[in-house]
């Protein structure tokens, strides 16, 4: 009896999350299940990025600091103007961003979902002119900007994966709460190498990506040719080819999504 009590207890706290806890992804306007609010998420990724940076190297080359922050203070400068526009400054709240490259020969990347964005200098390598390094730039600050690490965690709770998801929720304290996101993005396993989005989150970033691009006035004509050699073997020759993979599927859809993009670049006076 106990038993049935509780089950249909968590039924309905269940249901009612799902009507309460709705979000929409800006621009797409994709609906999505956001169980976090976003203090909670920024205050995990502070705690992750202090960890990761903690047991890194800053970058002593002038060149690719210089090149990550630029490009990434005139990404985020151009899609908070824009934000601002039309309202929706909202959807930057716990977004505090800040660009490092540190040594470390990897090709890899990431944005945590606080917008804090490390680039490794193994990727500088590929990402040799701003336009290569603004795709990878947008696309990272796609996935913070979309709420995929909010979208991912609200996951990860509703289908049990983290063991004591359901109750980690419900319990709300901060170790549980530690706990799914560990295990929602895989930070333990290897630091600063993120698990992969799933294909809906990367070709949302892709999209978004694209945009902000754009709207910063960086060359989306780029971003084809890039994510093509992805797909022509560096899937399997680093970390961020594996968190990122890109086949010929996802290729044409970027090659479909750039007229749209090209709607945002700005007006030239």
């Amino acid at each position: 009896m106990k038993k049935i009590k509780l089950t249909t207890i968590l039924t309905v706290i269940l249901a009612s999350l799902l009507v309460v806890a709705c979000g929409k992804v800006m621009i797409t306007g994709r609906n999505q299940l956001l169980l976090y609010n976003q203090g909670d998420i920024t205050a995990l990724s502070d705690q992750a990025y202090t960890e990761i940076m903690s047991e890194s190297k800053i970058s002593t080359n002038r060149a690719h600091n210089a090149t990550v922050k630029k490009v990434g203070e005139d990404l985020t400068r151009a899609v908070e103007s824009y934000l601002a526009k039309n309202g929706w400054q909202k959807e930057a709240e716990g977004l505090d961003w800040k660009y490092e490259v540190i040594e470390n020969d990897q090709v890899n990347a990431f944005c945590l979902p606080n917008g804090k964005i490390v680039f490794y200098e193994g990727i500088m390598k590929i990402t040799n002119t701003p336009d290569l390094v603004a795709v990878v730039m947008g696309h990272e600050i796609a996935h913070a900007l979309a709420k995929h690490g909010n979208e991912r965690m609200s996951q990860e709770v509703m289908m049990g994966m983290a063991g004591q998801a359901i109750s980690a929720f419900i319990g709300s304290e901060d170790q549980k709460k530690q706990m799914i996101f560990q295990v929602a993005f895989g930070l333990g396993s290897q630091l600063g190498v993120l698990l992969p989005y799933s294909r809906k989150h990367e070709y949302e970033a892709d999209r978004l990506g694209l945009i902000i691009m754009a709207m910063a006035g960086y060359d989306i004509n780029v971003a084809p040719g890039f994510w093509e050699k992805t797909s022509k073997g560096g899937a399997n020759q680093s970390d961020f080819f594996s968190t990122h993979p890109s086949d010929e599927k996802r290729v044409a859809e970027i090659k479909k999504i750039m007229p749209e993009a090209a709607k945002y670049k700005p007006v030239k006076n």
